[in-house]
């Protein structure tokens, strides 16, 4: 009788995991974003050798927060850098390092988002992490590139809980294949459109007559607006929306490709994704970080060389379009990712910011037409 009394607690248990729903991107309902191909993951890890790594801290009923570390490559960054370029969409945000990539066109060291408070601390791991390289006993100075927007609302950011530690195991936890979003890393505690944000990634690859190179973008979504899906004015349709209620945010964009771009094509690039962020409904309001880093890893940008020249193939600015198309689309796309795979969350003070409505939005589409 206890025996069976235990395995009946144990069923009820495990029940709500048992009966949910397991998590679909839009793809999988039948929504389509553009007309150009993703990559075989649909993630910015397409791109060869491009490696994303997550902690998520979520304890007791406060802490809601977490970071995510994207490497462009295997290898000592500081050594053999890439290029690189920063566009500020609007730049009420705390990225570091905006000054050096804008001045010399190259990054050094691994991407980290996370939240705005814990910029310093994953500053401070970043440079931990670079300078205990092997190859960098004798750097002197090291430019960290972390962004955040503010998960304020769900997360305690004033505790601060986020370590060096979380961020270092988030660098070595980087890997390729297939990567986790939603409620996950730096969007565990992020409000988007006025539902839960968080992590989204998507990728585009071009055709060999384009020149067959792979866009990959993830966002850290966590800002307002007009909510729209593949055209679809959602937010109207379900009465969320900038000005009807409060929404206001930040959006951290990450682009990277393996065309071979310098860092004036990669700012061009980078302006385009912005464009991916319009088309889902954002404003860039007034309180809004919205940045946009855009990296290739087409080439490599050597730290010490004899040589006083630079040589290598870059593309010419006609044969850039094809990029600009597939950075808007893969930005517009994993940032509805990030929408689909999050859920419900409950954090500091008792604040719930519940999941995007999904089953009212496949209706939506629907009736739209968007989806047969």
């Amino acid at each position: 009788m206890k025996t069976a009394f235990l395995l009946y607690v144990l069923l009820i248990l495990l029940m709500p995991a048992l009966f949910a729903q397991p998590i679909k991107r839009p793809r999988e309902y039948g929504i389509r974003f553009g007309v150009m191909p993703t990559g075989s993951l649909n993630a910015i890890t397409d791109v060869p050798g491009v490696r994303v790594g997550q902690v998520t801290l979520q304890q007791g009923q406060r802490i809601r927060t977490g970071v995510t570390a994207i490497l462009p490559r295997e290898g000592n960054l500081f050594q053999q850098k890439v290029p690189a370029a920063i566009y500020i969409g609007n730049g009420f945000g705390k990225l570091t390092g905006y000054s050096q990539v804008e001045e010399l066109g190259t990054i050094e060291a691994p991407i980290v988002l996370t939240n705005t408070l814990s910029v310093p601390t994953a500053a401070d791991a970043v440079i931990d992490y670079t300078l205990a390289q092997p190859g960098n006993e004798q750097v002197r100075s090291l430019n960290p590139i972390v962004g955040e927007t503010n998960d304020g609302f769900l997360n305690d950011i004033r505790g601060r809980h986020l370590t060096r530690q979380h961020v270092l195991e988030a660098i070595r936890k980087a890997k390729t294949g297939p990567v986790e979003e939603g409620n996950v890393g730096a969007g565990t505690g992020t409000v988007c459109f006025g539902y839960k944000g968080g992590i989204g990634t998507s990728s585009r690859k071009l055709p060999t007559s384009l020149g067959g190179y792979t866009v990959g973008v993830l966002v850290q979504t966590n800002f307002g607006g007009v909510l729209q899906i593949a055209g679809v004015p959602i937010g109207v349709e379900l009465g969320m929306y900038s000005f009807k209620e409060k929404l206001d945010g930040s959006c951290m964009m990450v682009v990277l490709t393996d065309a071979p771009l310098d860092a004036r094509n990669l700012k061009r690039l980078a302006k385009r994704a912005f464009m991916g962020l319009a088309r889902t409904g954002g404003i860039a309001s007034n309180g809004s970080g919205d940045y946009v880093i855009a990296v290739s890893t087409g080439y490599r940008i050597p730290h010490e060389t004899a040589s006083a020249f630079d040589d290598m193939k870059l593309l010419r600015n006609d044969a850039v379009s094809p990029l600009f198309m597939a950075a808007i689309e893969a930005t517009e796309e994993a940032i509805i990712n990030s929408l689909f795979a999050a859920r419900t969350v409950t954090g500091d003070e008792g604040h719930e910011v519940k999941a995007l409505p999904v089953e009212r939005v496949i209706e939506l589409m629907q009736k739209a037409g968007q989806i047969r």
